[in-house]
């Protein structure tokens, strides 16, 4: 893989090269987030994934993530940050990032991380072809969801500006409609991760989404207390044709 890594921190940065070097990947290290925005764009099509601090000089993590989200909605994009806040955790995603790790960190973790990122980038479909715009894996009454335009509509309407996690995270529930999953199901599914997991990474991308869903309707994904997550419309009322 070819990474580049957007790190003030030296130390940091060069004990992670150690585990790259050993795992045979190409990693470009950037040390304030102006000289990382101006990498990234020499070469935006080529990153496998970014891994960011969000506190960084000149220019400062959050705002380098909307930067690269402007270009490439799709290239993996991992924060770092030694802030712990659930409301931090939740802005980093809402600028485009899909996941987050906490300093100090364990190095294996990253890894860890990087890999199951890479894998869910990779299993991705296609962009759609001419003629298949219309094939929806998952249809209902009032729901639609396309994998090859990476879209999903709520009684025709277009729910805006799904990321890439949050669209994964949508994909998974409505395939099993009413079938209940547990944060830690959904961290296997859709991160990917079996062991290195944070449930709040769930419960901070549920949020963004139903912001988006309740944009265009009625809200479909429904908590089931104590155990997780499901996605119901049943109770979504059906949009007459004009």
């Amino acid at each position: 893989m070819k990474l580049l890594m957007i790190e003030d921190n030296t130390s940091v940065s060069e004990m992670m090269g150690m585990f790259y070097k050993k795992e045979k990947w190409d990693v470009t290290n950037a040390y304030d987030g102006e000289e990382g925005l101006k990498l990234f764009n020499e070469n935006a099509q080529t990153w496998d994934a970014v891994i960011l601090d969000l506190n960084l000089p000149k220019v400062d993590g959050m705002q380098v993530a909307m930067k690269i989200r402007e270009v490439s909605a799709e290239v993996p994009l991992i924060m770092l940050t030694a802030r712990d806040s659930d409301s931090d955790q939740v802005l980093g995603f809402d600028v485009g990032a899909d996941d987050y790790v906490t300093k100090p960190f364990s190095p294996i973790t990253l890894i860890a991380r990087i890999k199951a990122i890479h894998r869910r980038a990779m299993m991705q479909p296609v962009s759609h072809e001419e003629g298949v715009i219309d094939d929806f894996d998952v249809q209902t009454r009032t729901f639609k969801l396309n994998s090859r335009t990476r879209e999903a509509y709520l009684n025709d309407v277009l729910i805006p500006d799904l990321t890439p996690k949050e669209f994964d995270l949508l994909r998974v529930l409505s395939k099993k409609q009413r079938q209940v999953f547990s944060r830690d199901q959904l961290l296997q599914l859709v991160w990917d991760y079996e062991y290195f997991g944070d449930e709040r990474t769930v419960d901070a991308h549920v949020k963004k989404l139903r912001q988006k869903i309740e944009k265009v309707g009625p809200q479909v994904i429904q908590t089931v207390w104590g155990v997780g997550y499901k996605f119901d419309d049943s109770n979504v009322p059906e949009t007459p044709m004009k």
